[in-house]
């Protein structure tokens, strides 16, 4: 049996008093894509966070890679890619210039690999463009070039379709079931309904474990 790459160990949730989930389990290994779903405040978000150590579990823990996940801060960029449902950029630096300042943060890249990335998210052109004159959707494929920067083998994302176009999105649904399908492994969030799956797609419903 593979070895798990990501676990929840009866992982419990609590905002503001409120009890979102409790003894939530599971394993996640190489090859396999998570969707979280579930009704609005049943912890969606939350829960990725607790998977990118952004928060802390109410109870239980996170383990990556078979260690619990507070035990390993100094290894996370090495080993996950977290993208919120904002874009997470700064409007007065360029394409290339937000895409060098997060790269910085985890894994440093150079100025070809970043215009690269930047033409593989449709954005050829764009790498010397201030982003807060850029539209929506092109602040979020800003955002996603990332995917495309040699990233660590997790990937979670917070509804990362929003603003897209239609190509967008496609081409997203190719590259999370194709970094999948290499091995790598993605936990996310979306109300769109993914047309493309690997084949070891899953689904979890928080519905089903509210407290």
């Amino acid at each position: 049996m593979t070895s798990p790459l990501l676990e929840a160990v009866a992982l419990a949730c609590e905002r503001d008093w409120r009890m979102l989930f409790e003894r939530l389990e599971f394993r996640l290994s190489a090859g396999e894509m998570l969707q979280v779903s579930g009704p609005n405040g049943s912890g969606k978000t939350s829960l990725l966070r607790l998977l990118s150590g952004l928060m802390q579990p109410t109870a239980g823990e996170v383990r990556l890679n078979g260690r619990p996940l507070g035990d390993q801060r100094g290894e996370l960029a090495r080993n996950l890619l977290w993208i919120g449902h904002a874009a997470g950029i700064k409007g007065l630096l360029t394409a290339e210039e937000n895409l060098t300042w997060l790269c910085a943060l985890h894994q440093p890249a150079g100025r070809e690999a970043i215009w690269q990335a930047l033409e593989a998210v449709g954005l050829r052109g764009f790498e010397d463009v201030p982003c807060h004159t850029l539209s929506a959707g092109q602040q979020r494929r800003v955002a996603l070039a990332r995917l495309y920067l040699d990233p660590p083998p997790l990937w979670i994302l917070d509804e990362p379709f929003t603003a897209l176009d239609k190509q967008g999105v496609a081409q997203l649904e190719s590259h999370l079931a194709r970094h999948c399908e290499q091995g790598g492994l993605v936990v996310l969030t979306t109300h769109h309904t993914l047309t493309e799956k690997p084949a070891g797609y899953r689904d979890l419903d928080l519905g089903q474990h509210r407290a």
